[in-house]
């Protein structure tokens, strides 16, 4: 399986015309933010520095919140609380990177939105579940195998394959040393390999599978997925 392919995950995460849903959170943004948000308008050089500089990352926020929060209603809420922290606490910003303080700031709020459920199989993850039962007899997307990953596995794949952070940045986006986020990926990579060619062989007409004690396994190639 190419790695790759996840880059394009959250593409398809949404039906066409993605950018819609992306669209209309940046109304609720500027709903929301609006008291500071009109100073960008008036002038406020803080706001104006905030919209210039943390807009451009909507997709990849959304995104990410997708991955933590499992349903597109809760990841657009949790972007919005996001942005809005984010905003209030701009003036004290000293980095010069903005997308991997921003990010940290995202998986605070979804931390505290899921509260000790997040990373378990409880109830932020139930409707998620609930679509993927219903959609076994389909081959899973990169993203039902994603959300599959116990959390600490499926937040760094996500951070490095869909939204392309170096190690060093999901490094400050998790809180923990970039020995630990690369062995996280090297795992989470593995897990998501044995899943996939699970899956193709779950999914193998039940003709083309040896019935006899002299027919020859089938050999999946490691370049198959």
């Amino acid at each position: 399986m190419s790695f790759l392919s996840l880059r394009l995950a959250r593409r398809s995460t949404t039906p066409a015309g993605s950018l819609i849903p992306l669209r209309r959170l940046t109304v609720k943004l500027f709903t929301r933010c609006n008291p500071m948000m009109q100073g960008a308008k008036a002038g406020n050089k803080t706001a104006q520095q905030f919209r210039d500089a943390a807009l451009p990352w909507l997709d990849d926020a959304y995104a990410f919140a997708q991955v933590l929060m499992r349903t597109d209603s809760d990841a657009e809420q949790a972007v919005q609380d996001c942005y809005l922290r984010a905003l209030r606490q701009f003036d004290g910003f000293r980095g010069t990177a903005i997308r991997p303080w921003l990010l940290a700031i995202l998986k605070t709020v979804c931390q505290e939105k899921l509260g000790k459920t997040l990373g378990r199989r409880g109830s932020p993850t139930d409707v998620a579940g609930t679509k993927e039962k219903s959609n076994r007899c389909a081959p899973p997307t990169i993203r039902q195998l994603v959300d599959d990953l116990p959390a600490p596995l499926g937040e760094v794949i996500a951070l490095r394959e869909m939204i392309d952070l170096s190690y060093k940045e999901i490094a400050e986006v998790t809180g923990v040393p970039v020995a630990t986020v690369m062995s996280r990926i090297a795992e989470a990579r593995g897990l998501l390999l044995a899943a996939r060619r699970a899956a193709q062989a779950s999914a193998e007409p039940a003709a083309a599978r040896p019935t006899g004690g002299t027919s020859k396994p089938t050999v999946y190639r490691a370049d198959a997925c």
